[in-house]
C-alpha cells in the first residue's frame, strides 16, 4: 500500500525475506556477484537492489539478518550504492526500504543483537501494526477475505456457521494473520463443499470448543 500510493509506484516493488535464506546465499541475493566470485557463480548476476532501482526493497523480517550483512545493508543505504559479490566498483542505486519484524529490535538492540546505527537508520516512519487479538472486528473480514481466495481454487466453500466464526473471535491467535489465513486454507480443504463447520478447523480450536462447551472442574480453573 505504502509503494502503490507513492511517485515510486510504476517501479519495482521486491519483497525480501531476511529469515528465509542463510547470510551468504541472502548477501549476493540482496548484492548480486561476478563470475567466479564462489563456487557456482558461473556468470554475473545483478542483486535485488539493483533490480528494485527507482523502487521499494521489502526487507521482511529484518530482525533476523545476521550482523554481517546489517554493516552491509546500512552502508547501502548510506552511500546510495552496492558493491557486488566478487567485484571492487560500486552501483549507484535509488531504492526506497521498507522493513517489517515481529521482533522489538529496540531490546534486540540493548541485547547487541542488531546495530543501532542500522536500528536509527530504518526506524524514520514507524507503523505499529495490532496483533490480530487486539483487532478482533478485523477477524470476520479477513476469514471472509481467505475463504474466497481458497475457495477459487475450484474448492466450493458455503461459509462459515455462525458458532465457527464465534470461536474464530474467540481465539487468541500468537501467529496473527498468517495463523488466521493457514487456519481458513485447511478449512477450506476439509469442508468441500459444506458450510465450514468447527472439526474443520485445526486442534487448538477443537480444545476451545470442547472446554466452552462443558463446566470446567475447580482443578482446571485454578490451572
Amino acid at each position: 500500500a505504502v509503494h502503490l500510493n507513492s511517485p515510486r509506484r510504476d517501479k519495482p516493488f521486491i519483497p525480501v525475506n531476511c529469515g528465509a535464506l542463510p547470510d551468504h546465499l541472502l548477501e549476493s541475493e540482496m548484492f548480486g556477484y561476478e563470475k567466479g566470485a564462489f563456487t557456482g557463480a558461473v556468470g554475473a548476476k545483478a542483486g535485488l537492489f539493483e533490480a528494485a532501482d527507482s523502487g521499494t526493497l521489502f526487507l521482511d523480517e529484518i530482525g533476523d539478518l545476521g550482523q554481517a550483512l546489517q554493516v552491509k545493508l546500512l552502508r547501502v543505504m548510506q552511500e546510495q550504492e552496492v558493491r557486488r559479490v566478487g567485484s571492487t566498483a560500486s552501483v549507484k542505486v535509488d531504492v526506497r526500504i521498507i522493513a517489517a519484524t515481529n521482533r522489538d529490535l529496540a531490546t534486540l538492540v540493548k541485547e547487541g543483537k542488531f546495530r543501532d546505527d542500522l536500528y536509527y537508520r530504518l526506524n524514520v516512519v514507524r507503523i505499529v501494526l495490532p496483533s490480530l487479538a487486539e483487532r478482533r472486528e478485523d477477524i470476520t473480514m479477513l476469514a471472509h477475505h481467505f475463504l474466497q481466495k481458497y475457495a477459487k481454487q475450484s474448492l466450493h466453500v458455503r461459509g462459515f456457521l455462525p458458532e465457527t466464526m464465534a470461536l474464530l473471535k474467540r481465539y487468541h491467535w500468537p501467529g496473527n494473520v498468517r495463523e488466521l489465513e493457514n487456519a481458513v486454507e485447511r478449512a477450506v480443504i476439509l469442508a468441500r463443499g459444506e458450510p465450514v463447520q468447527l472439526y474443520h478447523l485445526p486442534e487448538a480450536f477443537q480444545t476451545l470448543a470442547s472446554q466452552a462447551s462443558r463446566p470446567m472442574s475447580l482443578e482446571e480453573v485454578e490451572q
